[in-house]
């Protein structure tokens, strides 16, 4: 016999399955992919804990899975058009691996801009998204934010000096770094992170700079004998900008609702936070380096004055390039400075 159902039945069944199959719909799973290993703080501390929080906001309908160390090929540098491209799906990169792309961005990798990580990271959201927004229309930015103090790692001879940088080939990450190389004395060689373990054991390079977040990945305090920091009351000698950002296409496909899901968990108070995740990182490094036998040598207040006119004419210099791209470069930089102090001091 076969079975009766009511018009409101099949109404029901068909009201149900059309829930059931919008909902299998609406479930997305993110593709996130970066140039460190897992273990790397930027996994541990931020990628992961984001992903868990954006599950469980999301109902479960927003999973990730995250492909450390290029796993989905590719070079560091490659990284931003990966998610211009839809090749995947979220990245988190330097984005001055592609030196002058960003040239705006570079303002805030100048030398002695940064303040604190956390409260120039906050700062570098609120400049991106009211002067620069341009730079980065191709992308959904998640998160802009600074590292530690970057340090100055070297083979042969510690630095205390502008002196000790002759002869030494150090190598940077950035424009702005090696340019800031140049201007210390040092022969700069560029060269993005997962490069530098190679080059110090080949003796490629003298020496490197890099944050004490990324020692352990690096194998910075058995490669190196000194480290040079800066005194810690004093802007940062130097710092890197870092992007998460989403693919365009892939935000705009989510429905509203998993789109508030995650501007919730983007933006100016999640970058201050990622800067102050990475800074934290920075103490587990600087212990490897004191447990090596590392001596670890502090710059003073005085030799950093001597190190700042050395640099200065950088951010005429900068100025100038984003003067010939059609805009107001000192403007920009005055900005950048206002927000920086705003942040750190509210």
């Amino acid at each position: 016999m076969t079975p009766r159902f009511s018009l409101r039945t099949l109404a029901a069944l068909a009201a149900g399955l059309a829930f059931a199959t919008a909902s299998q719909a609406e479930e997305v799973t993110l593709r996130i992919h970066h140039f460190l290993p897992a273990g790397a703080p930027i996994q541990a501390k931020v990628l992961e804990p984001w992903c868990q929080k954006v599950t469980k906001e999301s109902a479960n309908q927003i999973k990730c899975k995250i492909f450390p160390s290029m796993q989905l090929g590719g070079t560091a540098p490659q990284l931003y058009d990966q998610v211009k491209d839809g090749m995947v799906d979220v990245i988190w990169t330097i984005p001055g691996y592609t030196p002058g792309r960003f040239l705006v961005t570079e303002i805030f990798e100048l030398p002695f801009m940064m303040t604190t990580p956390e409260a120039t990271s906050r700062a570098l959201w609120e400049f991106q998204t009211r002067y620069n927004a341009a730079e980065y229309r191709e992308v959904k930015p998640l998160a802009f934010h600074m590292n530690g103090p970057g340090n100055f790692y070297t083979r042969s001879k510690p630095i205390q000096s502008l002196a000790d940088f002759k002869g030494l080939k150090m190598r940077g990450a950035t424009r702005q770094t090696t340019k800031m190389l140049a201007a210390l004395g040092a022969t700069p060689v560029g060269m993005p992170l997962p490069a530098v373990t190679e080059a110090l054991s080949k003796g490629v390079i003298d020496g490197a700079l890099t944050p004490y977040e990324v020692v352990q990945a690096t194998k910075m305090h058995e490669l190196t004998k000194f480290t040079t920091e800066s005194d810690p009351k004093s802007n940062a000698v130097y710092a890197q900008v870092f992007v998460l950002a989403m693919n365009k296409a892939r935000y705009e496909s989510l429905p509203a609702d998993l789109k508030k899901v995650i501007d919730a968990n983007s933006g100016a108070a999640f970058s201050a936070w990622v800067g102050k995740m990475i800074h934290e990182a920075d103490a587990p490094g600087r212990k490897l380096v004191q447990q090596a036998g590392n001596p670890i040598y502090t710059l003073s207040a005085n030799e950093l004055q001597t190190w700042k006119k050395a640099t200065d004419r950088l951010d005429d210099e900068l100025v100038t390039e984003i003067g010939k791209r059609g805009l107001d470069g000192a403007a920009l930089l005055k900005s950048a400075k206002e927000l920086i102090e705003k942040a750190q001091n509210p």
